[in-house]
């Protein structure tokens, strides 16, 4: 089925995601269907709440992205390898460098951020983590079979990749696919040891746990 010819949306229409404890995360690129470069909105309704995890460009689970921020509405206080920057709504933030560690908090209630990215010079193609995180709604609905569903979306493409791999073996444990979901956290571990110390601890585990060889 081919796509409009437009699409036209406000941020309140996009499903809002919570992602962390004050991380609220609008899938535009997802609910638009872009496929030419990333982009997605990021809300708090609080001074001090997050608006942009703490991150950088070069973990498994990112997209190695020049990225672009652009503050559409209240104040952000951004924090890039430390400096701070204080962002008023029309501020542009562009951080061409991967391995530069951003974060940012709200400074004014009701602030919304949108992030572009991409790789340079590179066809775009869908980071691993907008997979797990869309499955978060129906996570949150107790719907782990359809959770299932939208994670798997990605498993062509991130197989290999072991943030999606350990994230798939999470909703694999929690729909009751023990065998799949061990299979999948272990080699998560064997490729990055990081997600050993995950883990030890993710409730998401818990009913395989035993099954994961943690203390060899």
């Amino acid at each position: 089925m081919s796509r409009p010819p437009y699409q036209v949306a406000q941020i309140s229409d996009l499903e809002a995601v919570p992602v962390a404890d004050t991380l609220t995360w609008r899938p535009v690129r997802r609910t638009l269907g872009v496929e030419a470069f990333g982009v997605n909105a990021y809300t708090a309704e609080n001074p001090g709440d997050e608006i942009v995890e703490e991150h950088d460009e070069t973990g498994d689970g990112a997209g190695k992205h020049e990225e672009l921020y652009v503050v559409l509405t209240g104040r952000v206080t951004f924090s890039l390898d430390g400096d701070e920057v204080d962002a008023p709504a029309g501020t542009f933030v562009f951080i061409g460098d991967p391995t530069v560690r951003r974060e940012a908090h709200a400074a004014e209630p009701g602030s919304t951020v949108l992030a572009i990215g991409g790789r340079a010079g590179e066809a775009y193609e869908v980071s691993p983590w907008e997979y797990y995180f869309a499955a978060i709604p129906a996570a949150e609905a107790g719907d782990w079979g359809r959770a299932l569903e939208v994670v798997e979306e990605g498993r062509s493409r991130y197989g290999d990749n072991p943030a999606f791999l350990y994230n798939l073996g999470c909703y694999e444990a929690r729909a009751g696919r023990r065998e799949d979901a061990i299979e999948h956290v272990r080699r998560a571990i064997e490729m990055n040891p990081k997600f050993r110390e995950y883990a030890v601890e993710d409730e998401d585990l818990d009913s395989i746990r035993g099954e994961l060889g943690l203390d060899d």
